[in-house]
């Protein structure tokens, strides 16, 4: 039986300005999370869209990881109003490159994990819609990060998740609730008939969702576990649960290259 090599995972990446160059940019925070938590190689996948060949590219992927951003999915997706959104708050190219890989990886059984706007698009690319601002629509709390505090002080625990009784989460953590990061602006609106709900919080707000129909692990988080993913017991346990399926995919790939 030959050895498997450590499962490889595709990070999805941004497509940002820096210095007047034009860059793919991933924080190291979702690296240091699939290294680490997951123990898994992770390699960035550049904002490309259509130049882009991602059928080839998931084929050599064991899985995806759909990272959260400072910016939102085109309003035009998902029936919002393009006019309220100013172009920094945009990345055009990452909704055309993320969100067909998206539905990709659920057709073809790619293991996926998909955190804040990986969250958000993972709804868009299957069908749902989101609240465009969050904390504009009535009885909902104040998602948003607090600018005023250091960065690492914004992805301390803030509020509620409740986990679904019967769900994946709630199995894999062994509880019915825990406390997480909100660092936020959209949120899922009208889910997609292909998603189940995983969690929520106190306003309502779908903070967690899973594939009911993939083949693989398909598992969405609104808060963002993997700040420090190898010290807290839930990221911990969610990322190593998405390692493992990667593992899995990994193993059926090799046992069909030496067939």
């Amino acid at each position: 039986m030959g050895i498997v090599m450590r499962p490889v995972v595709g990070i999805s990446a941004c497509s940002e300005t820096i210095a007047g160059v034009a860059c793919h940019c991933v924080g190291d925070k979702y690296a240091r999370a699939v290294a680490v938590a997951a123990e898994c190689i992770p390699v960035l996948i550049p904002a490309l869209g259509e130049n882009l060949d991602i059928r080839c590219l998931l084929e050599r992927l064991d899985g995806l990881l759909a990272t959260g951003s400072d910016t939102g999915v085109e309003p035009d997706l998902y029936g919002g109003d393009r006019s309220r959104q100013a172009p920094n708050d945009l990345d055009p190219d990452r909704d055309a490159t993320t969100l067909p890989l998206l539905r990709l990886a659920v057709e073809t059984g790619v293991p996926l994990l998909a955190i804040c706007r990986g969250h958000q698009e993972l709804n868009v690319a299957l069908g749902g819609t989101l609240h465009q601002f969050i904390h504009e629509q009535p009885g909902r709390r104040d998602h948003r990060e607090d600018a005023s505090v250091p960065k690492d002080e914004r992805y301390e625990p803030v509020h509620t998740v409740h986990l679904a009784p019967d769900g994946l989460l709630a199995d894999l953590f062994g509880c019915g609730h825990l406390e997480v990061n909100s660092l936020h602006w959209q949120a899922v609106d009208r889910l997609s008939p292909r998603l189940t709900v995983e969690a929520w919080a106190d306003d309502g707000v779908i903070e967690a969702t899973r594939v009911t129909d993939a083949p693989a692990f398909a598992v969405s988080a609104q808060w963002h576990p993997e700040w420090q993913a190898d010290q807290n017991p839930y990221s911990l346990a969610l990322f190593r649960a998405f390692g493992a399926a990667c593992r899995r995919r990994a193993a059926t790939r090799a046992a069909s290259v030496g067939a």
